[in-house]
């Protein structure tokens, strides 16, 4: 093996002049990374009040707190359409829909914030408005400055099951910001 044969790392690729070992994380004597070379300084965290979303802000904020890193924890609402299959809307009107919303959102939000707060991370949450919830959370991360979004595999059961696991592959399929999938 020649001399710079180790200096792949094991790689067995050769090190080359201003060769770096991205797979190496900078540490700090406690063999923590280092806070300012962190990799994700912002993370996203989309939530629709599901299990599921639950253990992604768990995840989203142990990641954030290893790592020295801001959350924003955000949820989607689609407009009130007076022509809608949606339940929520059947019944309601604009007004009552967007109250009902607003208090979905806070509650789902609240527990983003509760869970940051209790690990010392930093946190704020948005509610925001869109006809498709993966273009919310995409522009929502863009807007915010996040270089990371990490949301549930997939949301509620049944047809809102589909509709919302499509949307986390609809982010992935679309989001020039990093995903991180939580199952």
């Amino acid at each position: 093996m020649g001399a710079d044969a180790s200096a792949g790392h094991g790689t067995g690729r050769r090190a080359g002049p201003g060769a770096s070992d991205l797979a190496t994380p900078p540490a700090t004597g406690s063999g923590q990374l280092a806070k300012e070379g962190a990799l994700y300084k912002h993370i996203l965290v989309p939530t629709d009040g599901s299990a599921l979303s639950a253990r992604a802000i768990e995840q989203a904020i142990g990641l954030a707190k290893s790592l020295g890193a801001k959350v924003t924890g955000m949820t989607v609402s689609i407009p009130f359409h007076v022509f809608a299959l949606d339940p929520l809307m059947l019944g309601d009107t604009a007004e009552q829909y967007k109250k009902d919303c607003e208090d979905r959102a806070e509650k789902f939000l609240d527990a983003v914030t509760v869970a940051a707060k209790a690990e010392g991370v930093q946190c704020e949450v948005a509610h925001v408005t869109a006809d498709h919830p993966y273009e919310g959370i995409i522009d929502t991360a863009t807007f915010k400055g996040c270089d990371l979004i990490c949301m549930a595999s997939h949301g509620r059961k049944g047809v809102a099951g589909l509709v919302l696991g499509s949307e986390t592959h609809k982010v992935l399929i679309h989001s020039k910001i990093p995903v991180l999938v939580s199952r």
